[in-house]
């Protein structure tokens, strides 16, 4: 896993398996976001399994992908949401962490 650090409070990283969320949990996150919507690729773990995996360990999850519609305010709304409330440390994950990254910056502006 290359995991990106945004902010004391925010990084990134590309896709995970359910397998890699107990490090994940043992880094100090409290949370997971998705943000790779399901079946993009083959062989892709579903969000659902690694929400599973998070949850198992009293961990918060979130769905908010960002497809190929491109970032809608909704969206964006809720990943500030996420983001910068009491959900952090916060680790996003995608495909290689670039629309984490697009999300992030979009919500600080």
């Amino acid at each position: 896993m290359q995991v990106s650090k945004v902010t004391d409070e925010f990084s990134i990283c590309g896709q995970i398996s359910a397998s890699d969320v107990a490090l994940i949990k043992a880094t100090g996150f409290r949370t997971i976001v998705c943000n790779r919507p399901d079946d993009e690729e083959y062989g892709q773990p579903a969000a659902e399994i690694i929400k599973k995996a998070a949850e198992d360990l009293d961990m918060k999850f979130y769905y908010l992908p960002l497809g190929r519609t491109g970032i809608s305010s909704e969206l964006l709304e809720d990943f500030r949401n996420v983001v910068n409330g009491k959900n952090g440390p916060v680790f996003a994950y995608c495909r290689t962490g670039a629309r984490c990254g697009m999300l992030w910056d979009a919500s600080q502006s």
